[in-house]
């Protein structure tokens, strides 16, 4: 079992070279997908469709039930360009901030 599994405090980890704690949480967002009660692979390709509309910098919180989401979303964003900037675990759900990448086929 997990070290953090059913607790119930508020974190946000710092994913790469995401802000400090303070400024995650102050952190706001564009848009919001609610994925909670869906498994893998959904969570994801919720967040892929939502991320293909949005644009460059613009920042979306995904909120999922799943545990494997603590793994997919980070893998998705390093393979989109997409930057995972936080995480956050709210007692049984895991939060994702994610801010869109560059327009696919922008930049090379």
């Amino acid at each position: 079992m997990r070290a953090w599994a059913g607790t119930r405090a508020r974190r946000f980890a710092a994913v790469d070279s995401a802000p400090c704690l303070s400024y995650a949480k102050t952190m706001t967002w564009d848009a919001e997908i609610d994925a909670a009660g869906l498994l893998c692979p959904l969570p994801v390709l919720r967040a892929r469709k939502r991320l293909l509309g949005m644009a460059p910098g613009q920042i979306l919180r995904v909120v999922a039930s799943d545990p494997a989401s603590i793994i997919d979303i980070p893998h998705f964003c390093a393979g989109s360009g997409d930057a995972l900037l936080a995480t956050e675990q709210e007692g049984d759900l895991h939060v994702f901030l994610i801010r869109k990448g560059l327009a696919e086929g922008a930049a090379q």
